[in-house]
């Protein structure tokens, strides 16, 4: 069976390190870092993303600032609250909770959001940084992933990656994350045809595409590292990733857990991010 990458493990590690330097500045009487965390509506899953980052922000000495608008507010308005929090000097980081309401254009509000606060790493200017090896602001959960990778202790450079979906949080940064390693990187999405011929290949596979099950345990190379990066609930209310668990372990070196694998390092990274803005552009 795959040894467990545990990441609450790797996440609470980083928190410890992310609290020490917070602490330090208090104690030399500098300001703690500060988050804002916009929130649109009343979508179930957000709130208790939201709720989760308050209370790490609260755990780890980190200023949050929360705004909760309205389901029903205009682009505009929300607009203008991303410029105000742009020019506060006391927010290092703003956060507006994905997915946004139908009348408010998603990528129109992230590009507003200053590079310098782009703490989701989600901005074209973050990507673009990352793409050309001149990382800043990262995207939280494919550096998250990247924490997990060095949390093994196997040298991944140089190691086929195949990247298994590819959205903009996570798929099209993880191949660039992965590049950035000196890994050679496949990227699968949903037009590749014969998905399985890639996976058998890989000696790491990252999945996100937020379909149970998807990737089968019997195509996952004797060794390899799997990151489920799915978290999908099913009908008995049970949670399952985008591998097969049970047949990709018997197969795979490594392997994380859904949940506790992916998921408590996003939020870890986030507040990583949130620390670097303010040593770095903020200071």
């Amino acid at each position: 069976m795959a040894q467990i990458i545990d990441g609450r493990l790797v996440a609470e590690q980083v928190k410890s390190v992310v609290k020490e330097k917070i602490d330090q500045r208090l104690s030399d009487n500098l300001r703690p870092p500060g988050l804002a965390v916009v929130l649109v509506g009343d979508d179930p899953a957000s709130e208790v993303y939201v709720r989760n980052k308050r209370k790490t922000c609260d755990a780890l000495g980190v200023k949050s600032i929360s705004h909760n608008l309205s389901s029903d507010v205009g682009q505009a308005e929300l607009l203008a609250l991303v410029d105000a929090l742009n020019n506060d000097e006391t927010v290092d980081g703003i956060l507006v909770q994905l997915p946004l309401p139908s009348q408010i254009d998603a990528n129109v509000v992230l590009e507003t959001i200053r590079p310098d606060k782009d703490v989701d790493g989600f901005h074209p200017y973050n990507i673009g940084r990352l793409a050309v090896r001149m990382p800043t602001l990262r995207p939280c959960t494919p550096y998250g992933v990247m924490k997990l990778l060095e949390s093994t202790g196997e040298a991944i450079r140089g190691k086929h990656a195949v990247v298994v979906g590819a959205s903009n949080i996570v798929g099209r940064p993880m191949g660039l994350e992965l590049l950035l390693a000196g890994c050679t990187v496949t990227s699968c999405h949903r037009f590749t045809e014969d998905l399985a011929s890639f996976v058998k290949q890989a000696d790491i596979v990252v999945v996100g595409v937020g379909i149970p099950d998807l990737v089968k345990g019997a195509w996952i190379k004797p060794g390899a590292i799997v990151i489920d990066v799915g978290m999908n609930r099913l009908e008995s209310g049970k949670l399952a990733g985008d591998v097969e668990y049970l047949p990709a372990a018997e197969r795979a070196g490594w392997i994380t857990p859904v949940p506790g694998g992916v998921g408590p390092m996003t939020i870890a990274m986030l507040m990583q991010n949130t620390l670097y803005a303010l040593e770095t552009f903020h200071s």
